[in-house]
């Protein structure tokens, strides 16, 4: 049996935009894929990315933030930064990787009431799982 393809997904704060990437790699093809997501700095996980999340039908609800100190010593096959901040402030993984950059809109910071913030984290999840289906297209 071949071991499953390791995929680190990394942002700032690991709380919305590198944990749906997990989540939807995870639910698109966790069979050949082994997801884990990270920030530079750990937070939370954002109540309005889970419940995004949950509307297309992957449960993020168990995932928690993570730092990326402790996944740079793994080997990963492809370490994928979704924010530009995580690009530019990714280190170096000492094992052998491929380093891929998205640049996807921070959910976080949208503004207005609750319905108009999780309408701007639903564009994200939407667009992650879009890249993430073409990403897996080429792939195969």
């Amino acid at each position: 049996m071949t071991a499953r393809r390791r995929v680190l997904f990394l942002c700032t704060h690991n709380s919305a935009r590198s944990q749906m990437a997990e989540g939807w790699l995870r639910a698109l093809a966790g069979d050949r894929f082994e997801a884990a997501s990270a920030g530079t700095e750990a937070t939370r996980v954002h109540p309005l990315a889970i419940r995004a999340m949950a509307e297309a039908g992957v449960d993020i609800a168990g995932h928690a933030s993570k730092t990326l100190e402790r996944f740079v010593a793994e080997p990963w096959d492809w370490v994928v930064t979704v924010c530009d901040a995580a690009n530019e402030r990714c280190p170096v993984f000492p094992a052998r990787t491929t380093r891929v950059h998205w640049s996807f809109d921070d959910p976080s910071g949208a503004v207005g009431g609750e319905e108009e913030r999780l309408a701007v984290f639903r564009r994200v999840r939407d667009e992650i799982g879009a890249h993430l289906r073409a990403w897996l297209a080429e792939l195969a």
